[in-house]
């Protein structure tokens, strides 16, 4: 009997893991059933790592804003910032405050100055 000679649609599909699991160590990166439980294993922590990455930003967000309001008058808060920017209808939201806040402290300055002006609490 001749020798069967077997598709390249499984060789390809192992192939296709085995990439994704490149960077794994050990036996993780080289044998077809740990690279699949191990594939499996780093897709769910992925999916279920990204909702608290959000969380994380936004709060790193919060905290860089708050410390440069802070920095300049105990008075305005952050909370009133963020309620008065709604107000004007400012479409600036909390990544592009926090890099402002960070590369350009003057430019949020005149953000908040302009918004206490405006609205006038204090």
């Amino acid at each position: 009997m001749t020798r069967i000679r077997r598709g390249y649609i499984a060789r390809r599909r192992r192939t296709k893991s085995r990439l994704f699991a490149s960077s794994f160590r050990g036996a993780h990166s080289r044998l077809t059933r740990t690279i699949t439980q191990q594939k499996t294993r780093a897709l769910v922590s992925t999916h279920r790592d990204q909702g608290s990455q959000k969380i994380n930003f936004r709060r790193l967000w919060i905290t860089r804003i708050t410390a440069v309001i802070r920095e300049r008058g105990v008075s305005y808060s952050y909370s009133r910032l963020i309620h008065d920017l709604y107000k004007r209808q400012l479409l600036l939201n909390r990544k592009i405050l926090a890099q402002i806040a960070i590369l350009n402290r003057n430019c949020l300055y005149m953000i908040s100055n302009e918004i206490i002006k405006e609205v006038g609490w204090l």
